[in-house]
């Protein structure tokens, strides 16, 4: 299930990942959360809270997914993903940059507050 993280500054889409993610959560959550940043600001901040495991993604959710990153490809400035998967981590740290024109870093879970400052950087 995918859910909107209130209570972040009006430049960073926070969303929160737990349980299993299907292509219906991307569809109502993710994907009019970014449609509508990039029509005020021109850009993304996206923080992403990963407290499920990568693997229960379904198809559907990983399909629209790589959709809306390439719907947005030039949009995209900074990605935080904050998770205790350390492969997750490592992956956000030192390969998205190769993915992404943006900036990418990965957090532990117990450093949430350091993401949100680090995307939230001008």
């Amino acid at each position: 299930m995918l859910q909107f993280i209130n209570d972040l500054p009006q430049n960073i889409i926070g969303i929160h990942a737990v349980g299993e993610v299907t292509k219906e959560d991307v569809d109502t959550v993710l994907i009019p959360r970014l449609d509508d940043l990039v029509k005020r600001q021109g850009e993304i901040n996206y923080l992403l809270v990963l407290e499920t495991d990568a693997q229960n993604f379904t198809a559907g959710a990983w399909l629209d997914d790589i959709k809306v990153g390439l719907k947005h490809f030039t949009k995209w400035k900074r990605v935080a993903v904050v998770t205790d998967q350390k492969s997750v981590e490592w992956f956000t740290s030192n390969m998205f940059r190769f993915l992404i024109p943006g900036m990418a870093k990965g957090f532990p879970l117990d450093d949430l507050k350091s993401a949100v400052q680090w995307i939230a950087e001008e």
